[in-house]
């Protein structure tokens, strides 16, 4: 039986160790919450592994990454892998590969998309680096996977810190679809003549060009939260690959209107009050007389 250690058991980790037990993976986990945790320290998660060992970190990008990994190569010998399941930049896996080789220990940049819902429906996944440590590791990928054929769920990108850089793709494209809904959601809203709005998505939901897994989670919230949203406020954070999307397309001269456009509608969502629209309100008032609306 494979057994790994998985460091970080929080919305995505948690379920990632269940789905890998209900597949038959056994899973030492750790985590600082002894809620959760199997063990009491990443000494002791190490302890528990057989050799060669391999570690899954699922923990958040940057410095907490950083610190796990430190911790670990106080413990794990030449052999061992450590998968990076996070969010990583990509360029932050080929800095920490470079350091692991020097003690003799692997290391795999896993890119993983699913959210809350992977433990029922599996995981997609994007992989980076050598080809020998992910045949080593395909019994963990195929137990994260959705059930079906492989390649449809599965994906060796290339060397250390392609799946990371697939995954920053892959949020990108996300962030784009996800502006296209909600402008849609806005502009059928708006307009009189609709009368269902929720009703809408949902008979787009079968046999039309724009079915998919968004929107059906997009009806889901309209039933959840009411179609009018009126519970939610209008303010968006982003997580880091959807500016790395846009500073990579800045890097390599590719276009990226969509992508860039729903990254900056980000930013203005979490604006009270527009600087930057008080300028051209300022501005139309001066060359056109155009009217202004006086601050509260």
């Amino acid at each position: 039986m494979t057994h790994i250690g998985l460091i970080g058991l929080g919305k995505m980790g948690g379920n990632m160790r269940q789905r890998l037990r209900n597949k038959g993976i056994e899973v030492t986990g750790y985590a600082r919450s002894r809620d959760v945790s199997d063990v009491d320290s990443v000494k002791d998660l190490v302890a528990a592994l057989p050799a060669p060992r391999t570690v899954w970190v699922m923990v958040p990008h940057g410095q907490p990454t950083d610190d796990v990994i430190d911790e670990l190569v106080k413990h794990l010998e030449s052999g061992d892998l450590i998968i990076e399941g996070g969010n990583s930049r990509f360029s932050e896996d080929i800095k920490h590969a470079a350091a692991l080789k020097e003690h003799g220990i692997g290391y795999l940049d896993c890119g993983v998309s699913g959210g809350v819902w992977g433990l029922e429906n599996g995981y997609g996944l994007m992989v980076g680096g050598d080809k020998a440590l992910v045949e080593r590791s395909m019994p963990i990928f195929d137990a994260l996977r959705p059930e079906g054929k492989r390649e449809e769920g599965f994906v060796h990108v290339g060397d250390v810190g392609a799946g990371h850089y697939a995954k920053m793709v892959h949020n990108g494209i996300e962030y784009g679809m996800m502006q296209a809904f909600a402008e849609g959601y806005e502009l059928l809203a708006k307009k009189d003549i609709i009368k269902d709005v929720h009703g809408t998505f949902a008979a787009w939901q079968r046999g039309t060009v724009v079915r998919s897994w968004l929107l059906d989670l997009l009806v889901r919230a309209l039933e959840e939260e009411g179609p009018n949203l009126d519970k939610i406020r209008g303010y968006v954070e982003d997580s880091g690959e959807g500016r790395w999307t846009v500073e990579e397309a800045i890097a390599n001269s590719v276009p990226m209107p969509v992508i860039t456009a729903s990254l900056f509608t980000r930013f203005a969502s979490r604006q009270d009050d527009s600087p930057a629209m008080k300028a051209v309100a300022a501005l139309r008032n001066q060359f056109g007389g155009h009217a202004m609306k006086k601050a509260d």
